[in-house]
């Protein structure tokens, strides 16, 4: 899981949390590093902000993990949505989209039901 927040506080919350329920987790402080791991690195889950260095960059984000293979689950957090940016993400075919603060239950939850989906589709085609 690569988790993309330019609020160090946010971005070490949410790794410790998913950590604890077992995930391997790769932090990411901005645009240009999550960028720079998606290259690098395999990851089955991003969680990016929407906002961070400007305004709807995260957008970035989630149009680099659309193109990487296996295609990862990507989701978006946001305390700042609006009709375009959401508009946006959705064009993406982004999996999930969360408003901060982040219900994390429910966004624990919706991870685990994208994952089965995402592990299903690919034993049927693989």
């Amino acid at each position: 899981m690569l988790i993309v927040d330019d609020e160090v506080n946010v971005t070490r919350t949410l790794q410790m949390i998913f950590e604890r329920e077992g995930y391997d987790v790769t932090p990411a402080y901005s645009c240009a590093e999550a960028l720079k791991l998606l290259r690098d690195r395999r990851h089955d889950v991003i969680v990016t902000d929407l906002n961070m260095e400007r305004d709807d960059i995260g957008l970035e984000v989630a149009r680099a993990a659309m193109k990487v293979r296996p295609r990862p689950v990507i989701v978006i957090c946001t305390g700042y949505a609006n009709v375009d940016n959401a508009k946006q993400a959705l064009d993406l075919r982004v999996d999930y989209m969360a408003t901060k603060p982040v219900d994390i239950d429910e966004m624990k939850g919706a991870l685990a039901l994208l994952l089965h989906r995402r592990a299903l589709a690919q034993r049927t085609v693989g």
